[in-house]
């Protein structure tokens, strides 16, 4: 079996995978800022995860995924002062928004989901050591941890200190020793949340919140880190930098993974440019949405940056329109032991042991529905066997089998056939239903409501076109989702 590699953020390079301990692999992934919607950009580390999560329990005896919810944060604040809203209520209502759309994704979830709120007292822990330890300091109500106490700082990111200076949003304060110092406890208002500490009522830095949920959950070192790229510099460098620092002689995680951006239309996602797509913007446009996008995110590998278009949703839902086409006729079901489909089910998914190769897992997942139409409804498989190497000559069944298996790794092909299939049809009959009440709008000179159906339409992505024999329409890519 090929061994289990990643590219390790730490060491910028290829690496096997070797688990601090072969029983049990431990890793911890940041999670959600819950104040509003996740969007796009939030649900890609959630999926990439999740199948690095399905591959380490075929591999391993124990595995502990940890996630964690921030629950306090100045965003969280803002929004709830905005909205008139208790803090509590905005975030229980967000988080649960968080939980209904990523369960859409079919992500599973992890095994334990720490909230900030709940372990504020392993934070004032942390926050005691690095104080006693010589790594932070007080200051006007404030605890700052000092950077220049820690020779290692920047390793991680791999970047000097004034380009760490200039890509981190540096608060100038008169408090602060150093202008890279960054905030481990602060005061808070009596409008705040805030917790009693030796330093004053106050709540923890975001940093903080981080490394004190995988100490408590996973010990002082453990095996992966992820998240997603942007959270490389600051908020990881300063997760190592407290976390070593608290514990001397520690490496905090072994393995960092990064997952890469999201970009909308070729542009970065932002308010400001209209393509701002929230994951429940895009679970409008029907019961195929959450997967459609899962196939998307996957048939990119996870390090790349991704651009998201409603084209290329949309191409994501024709594939897999034909994955269950096959699905859905009735194949004979072969034994659970058989050696054909062990062998294709391993050949399969081998790629997500080089790195999480999902572009090309899935490409096999291609030729194993070749394989299968072709025993099935007949044709020469030879084209695809010289390709990949094989002399299997499965029957009726065996590679439908072992596609379905190799595809439970990457979370796909999970909704019954005979459900995608009549979720599929209603959608387009839904189009039909609303150009019928276009029409019968425009025949009536209601020109007002025709032009509000046609926007609508717009907006999830389906284009109407006039001609002399009537109205057909199209789906393309185009502004964010609505």
């Amino acid at each position: 079996m090929t061994a289990l590699n990643f590219h390790n953020s730490a060491t910028r390079g290829r690496e096997e995978f070797v688990p601090l301990d072969p029983q049990h692999v431990r890793l911890y992934v940041c999670g959600p800022t819950v104040y509003d919607y996740a969007h796009l950009g939030n649900a890609r580390p959630v999926v990439v995860f999740d199948v690095l999560v399905r591959v380490l329990r075929t591999l391993f005896p124990q595995v502990t995924y940890v996630r964690n919810i921030t629950d306090v944060e100045d965003k969280i604040n803002a929004r709830a002062r905005e909205n008139g809203e208790e803090i509590g209520a905005l975030t229980a209502r967000t988080t649960a928004d968080f939980h209904h759309d990523i369960a859409a994704l079919n992500c599973l979830p992890p095994d334990e989901e720490p909230r900030a709120t709940e372990n504020v007292d392993s934070m004032l822990t942390l926050i005691g050591r690095l104080i006693e330890n010589g790594h932070a300091y007080v200051a006007e109500g404030h605890v700052l941890f000092a950077v220049n106490s820690f020779e290692a700082y920047g390793s991680l990111s791999g970047r000097s200190t004034d380009e760490m200076l200039a890509g981190a949003r540096v608060e100038v304060a008169p408090y602060k020793k150093e202008a890279g110092d960054f905030v481990l406890w602060k005061p808070s208002a009596g409008d705040e949340p805030g917790w009693a500490s030796p330093w004053g009522r106050g709540r923890p830095g975001w940093h903080i919140e981080c490394s004190a949920m995988s100490w408590r959950y996973l010990g002082v070192d453990f095996d992966i880190h992820g998240g997603g790229h942007d959270l490389l510099f600051p908020h990881h460098e300063n997760e190592v930098a407290q976390s070593v620092c608290a514990f001397p002689g520690s490496r905090f995680a072994k393995v960092w993974l990064h997952n890469g951006m999201i970009l909308v239309n070729g542009e970065k996602m932002s308010k400001s440019l209209g393509n701002f797509v929230t994951i429940r913007d895009l679970l409008s446009h029907g019961p195929w949405a959450g997967e459609a996008f899962r196939l998307l995110l996957l048939k990119t590998h996870y390090r790349s940056s991704l651009d998201f278009t409603l084209e290329r949703l949309q191409e994501a839902r024709v594939e897999l329109d034909d994955f269950y086409n096959l699905l859905a006729r009735d194949l004979p079901d072969p034994d659970q032991d058989d050696p054909v489909v062990e062998a294709m089910v391993n050949w399969a998914s081998e790629p997500l042991r080089d790195d999480l190769n999902t572009p090309l897992a899935i490409a096999r997942l291609r030729d194993l529905r070749t394989l299968e139409n072709v025993a099935t409804v007949g044709g020469s498989a030879a084209a695809v066997l010289s390709r990949i190497g094989k002399d299997w000559q499965p029957q009726s069944g065996q590679a439908g089998e072992a596609l379905k298996r190799a595809a439970k790794l990457l979370g796909l092909l999970y909704t019954d056939p005979q459900i995608w299939r009549k979720g599929a049809a209603s959608d387009d009959a839904v189009i039909e239903q609303a150009i019928a009440a276009r029409l019968a709008a425009r025949a009536a000179k209601d020109w007002i409501e025709a032009d509000r159906i046609r926007a609508e339409l717009l907006t999830k992505g389906v284009v109407l076109e006039d001609g002399s024999t009537g109205t057909s329409w199209r789906r393309v890519s185009g502004g964010p989702l609505s």
